[in-house]
């Protein structure tokens, strides 16, 4: 399914994603050395709750997953990158954390990621994974607008990664968002330009550059939903809700408040 959303509903998208982003913000400020990841599931739930919002998460089962996710927050560490499920870890100093998070508000989802180094340490290969899958967000973004097609956007998010070396995975990708967390089109993280689906004003799009340092293969955890790297490797993931207007994207999950 691919909805188009009308202008009462925009608005309500664009209270969606700030209220992500400033949900990300927050955390990210909280997460530090000795963080618990089920502190972070906690604390999520409760700004979820607080903002009369509803989880995307908690009650998700997908063929991918294994029954429902319950939980509120992906919290994917090292060489975990997509579907972290919250388990019981502090976080050590150095460690290379992304949180997943989606909510929908008023009738409306919206979804973003972001990877940062808890403490002080800053590797310098995960530093610069992170700053890729962000610098082809933004390429992504970019190269969005009324009348580009999907595979403009798998491009321009591919070259990016390709040139700064990183093997790319085509399992999961970006996707539309709208009343519902996922739908139509999937947008890969590679990808040929002027193929797929042609963008019109409306559309909702979670565009999320993801890599694994040395390798394009994942395994699943254990615990049925938790994605890794098979050769454990480090990963990063940068996620952003954007909306199709008619001068080009809006970026919906911008923070609206100042954090530390």
């Amino acid at each position: 399914m691919i909805e188009i959303l009308n202008p009462t509903l925009l608005a309500r998208a664009k209270d969606s994603g700030a209220l992500v982003a400033d949900i990300l913000q927050t955390l990210k400020s909280r997460s530090t050395v000795g963080t618990n990841l089920m502190d972070i599931d906690r604390w999520a739930k409760a700004m979820i709750i607080e903002a009369g919002a509803v989880s995307c998460y908690v009650d998700y089962a997908p063929s991918f997953g294994r029954g429902p996710f319950g939980h509120y927050i992906c919290t994917a560490v090292n060489d975990a990158v997509l579907h972290g499920r919250p388990y019981d870890y502090p976080l050590a100093n150095g460690d290379l954390l992304t949180l997943d998070l989606a909510v929908t508000k008023g009738g409306v989802a919206a979804d973003a990621a972001i990877s940062f180094i808890v403490g002080d340490a800053r590797p310098p290969e995960s530093v610069a994974m992170i700053e890729t899958t962000e610098r082809a967000l933004a390429a992504g973004i970019a190269a969005a607008g009324p009348g580009a097609r999907v595979g403009d956007l798998s491009h321009a998010i591919g070259t990016v990664l390709g040139k700064a070396g990183y093997p790319i995975n085509t399992e999961f990708g970006g996707h539309g968002i709208g009343s519902t967390m996922h739908q139509d089109p999937h947008i890969s993280n590679t990808g040929r330009p002027g193929r797929g689906y042609t963008l019109r004003p409306g559309l909702l799009l979670a565009l999320e550059p993801w890599v694994m340092a040395d390798t394009a293969q994942l395994v699943t955890d254990t615990d049925g939903w938790t994605l890794r790297s098979a050769t454990g490797c480090r990963t990063a993931h940068s996620e952003h809700t954007i909306a199709i207007t008619d001068n080009g994207a809006e970026i919906l999950t911008v923070p609206t408040q100042t954090h530390p």
